[in-house]
């Protein structure tokens, strides 16, 4: 068998393109909401797209957790694809599918622990669990109160896409070498 490497590539852009959205969206504040909105559209592509993408990596080996990443990157996808299609309505209901995007991506991301602590080992699982857990409450606090959401999305967004994309380097250079075909 040929060995290729373990280092997780689409991990690795993802993680450039969500932080360089979130520090786009610190700096540059003029920027319209549709701008971001359309940003975040595509970004919610990718990660569905990645979620997908681990579950066919993955679901031959463990049980209840890769079926989270494929409904996760469904949903991901879907609301990503509503956000770059239609960017103005996007903002009216950005304040509904962002928070649910945020839900449904840390769920898939905790249902996955256990892969992260046999791949990347217990300080990573850790980071990623606080992560998570933080989006989790966040996530439900925005769909408690839309206005929230509407008055703290982008500096909200911006830490987090920062923090989301840390995470997604972190794991793609802790697989380097890790995987087998």
């Amino acid at each position: 068998m040929r060995r290729r490497s373990g280092f997780g590539w689409l991990e690795l852009a993802i993680g450039i393109i969500l932080m360089i959205l979130g520090i786009l969206a610190l700096v540059r504040p003029d920027l319209a909401l549709t701008g971001l909105v359309f940003a975040y559209g595509v970004a919610a592509v990718v990660m569905g797209i990645a979620d997908i993408i681990l579950y066919i990596e993955v679901e031959r080996y463990t049980g209840f957790g890769p079926i989270l990443s494929l409904i996760a990157g469904i949903l991901s996808v879907m609301s990503g694809l509503m956000l770059v299609l239609y960017p103005r309505t996007g903002v009216l209901v950005l304040t509904v599918l962002f928070p649910i995007w945020f839900i449904a991506h840390c769920v898939s991301r905790l249902a996955q622990l256990g892969h992260v602590r046999c791949v990347a080992g217990s300080g990573i699982y850790y980071f990623a669990l606080s992560l998570n857990i933080v989006g989790l409450i966040l996530g439900f606090l925005m769909c408690m109160r839309p206005f929230f959401t509407l008055v703290t999305l982008r500096w909200f967004a911006s830490f987090y896409l920062i923090l989301l994309g840390i995470d997604a380097v972190v794991m793609a250079v802790s697989r380097m070498g890790t995987r087998r075909f």
